[in-house]
This record gives C-alpha cells, structure tokens and sequence, in this order.
C-alpha cells in the first residue's frame, strides 16, 4: 500500500505543485516557454518588491552623494540595488548582472540581467514622485524580458519578446498620431550637459517648434513605458546606459513602435543616441535630427 505521506511522494507532490505553477505562469503571461515564464514572475516580483522599498522611503530624508556636477545617488538607489542583487544571485546564481551603481557582475553569461533600482534618481531626491525600477533579461545578446514599474502610481508595464506588451494586464498599444506638428514627445538631457557640447539642447530647440509639445520627465524608462502605453508619441535621447533603455526599448517594439539610433541605423542597448516612436512620425523625427547635424558642419 502507498504511503503518502513518505519523503518520496511528498517530493513528486512538490515536483508537481512547482510544475503546474510554471505552467500557469506561462498561461498567464501567454508565454510558451515554462523557462521564460518563470522568468517574468520573478522579473515582476523583483521590480514590484524594489519599487515597494522606494515608495516606502520616499518621504524620509535622504543621504545624497555626487558622482558628478550634477549626478546623484541616494542611499535608497544603493539598497533598491542590493535588494535586486541578492534576490537575482540567490536565484539565478550562473546569470550575469549588470546595474547602475555596481560593476558588472559575471558579465560573460548567456543570460544577464539589466537593472535599474531606481530610474528619475534627482526627481526622487527632490520629492518628485516621477521615478521607476527597471529590469530587463537579456538572452544571447538580445532583450527577451522587460518590466518598468512605477510604484507611486502601482503602474507595472511588461513585455516578452514576441508576446506583446501589458500594463497591470491589459495589453498596450503605441497611438495612433501621424503628424509630428501634432505629437507630444518626451527627451532628457546629459548629466555633462554643463561641460559637453553634446547636450540634446540644438536637437530640442529644433524639435519643439515641430512638435505639439515636449515633455522632459526625467526618467528614460519611464518615458519609454509612456510611449509604449500611447501616452507618448516619439522619445529621443543621447548617452543612455544600458539599464535606462533596455525594458523601455522592449516594451516599444512589442507595443507596434520603432526604435532605431538617431540616425536612423539599428539600435542596440550600447548605441549612443536612442529614437523611438509610435513608427508613423519616426521618419519626420529622424529628419529634424538630421537637419541639426547639417547645421553644426
């Protein structure tokens, strides 16, 4: 007679539990992969759990360091980072890690994680609730997961390589607007913006009498989430990081968007200018950064 409640059954009952929850991740996020899927309930919980330590330190003051002229970081960046860390080396001990405030951690893996703990770090200091976690998988080279989440808003945006894109569930879509002179974009500007003369500031001067309007919110991944979602038409922005661009940029192409460099060529997450849009004013876009760069010749 079997004995259910020996070592050996109740491991295969373990066994089986952990199984169907895979499988119901990957019903859930609509994911073949069980792997992948597994990946994107961690993902989400990661960024969730970092953004939930944010929100909760928002209102307290905060110890702020320089890492330039005008470049900060707080003590929430470092133990929003910490937290991610341990969670993705405790988990996934064999997976690279690449973060803002840390060097890079096993960078030569297959499978790396690109994190930002905490995106819109000056609007944070200043008691700006615009600010996000980003985190992103990266697979053989090319992004497969990205998650940006807003915790002053509870706003979780994600997306799965050829899955598509959600916010909180309900599946995104970039807008619909097709004439630049009705477009409302969204850039930011360098941190050497005092000292180099490549500080977006002639390619915003010449887009802001085409465009509607230009918001500038100061968070990139942010940004990205908002165009994917329609609520942005086009972004564009020089010297981002890797973990300001690699979610954002995920979320766009799986929502119908562009993303491409500002000239035009193809994107990739160390590329030194980013353009992305709804796809339908991307052109006209890409045209005003080229009339800026005739005119400094």
């Amino acid at each position: 007679m079997l004995n259910i409640n020996s070592p050996a059954v109740q491991s295969e009952k373990i066994v089986l539990i952990f199984c169907r929850a895979l499988w119901l991740n990957a019903a859930k996020f609509r994911i073949k992969d069980v792997q992948m899927a597994d990946f994107a309930v961690f993902a989400r919980q990661l960024a969730q759990d970092a953004g939930a330590l944010l929100a909760g330190r928002f209102s307290k003051r905060h110890e702020v360091e320089y890492k330039g002229t005008i470049d900060l970081v707080t003590e929430a960046d470092r133990l929003s980072e910490a937290l991610m860390v341990e969670r993705i080396r405790s988990r996934f001990p064999d997976h690279g890690i690449i973060t803002e405030e840390s060097p890079a951690l096993n960078e030569a893996a297959g499978l790396r994680w690109i994190i930002d703990p905490l995106d819109g770090t000056t609007n944070y200091a200043h008691g700006n609730p615009v600010f996000c976690v980003s985190v992103a998988l990266e697979k053989e080279g090319k992004i497969v997961l990205g998650v940006v989440y807003d915790p002053m808003r509870g706003d979780l945006f994600f997306a799965c390589r050829g899955n598509g894109a959600t916010l909180n569930g309900r599946a995104l879509c970039v807008s619909k607007v097709s004439d630049l002179s009705r477009s409302l974009l969204a850039t930011g500007f360098p941190y050497d913006i005092r000292e180099s003369p490549e500080n977006n500031l002639d390619f915003f001067g010449a887009m802001a009498v085409q465009a509607q309007a230009i918001r500038r919110a100061g968070a990139a991944a942010l940004d990205l989430a908002y165009l994917a979602a329609g609520r942005f038409d086009g972004f564009w922005e020089l010297k981002l990081k890797p973990w300001d661009t690699a979610a954002g940029c995920l979320l766009v192409s799986e929502a119908g968007g562009r993303v491409t460099e500002m000239d035009g060529g193809s994107w990739q997450i160390d590329s030194a200018g980013l353009a992305a849009s709804n796809g339908l004013i991307h052109e006209p876009m890409l045209e005003v950064f080229q009339a800026v760069k005739k005119m400094r010749v």
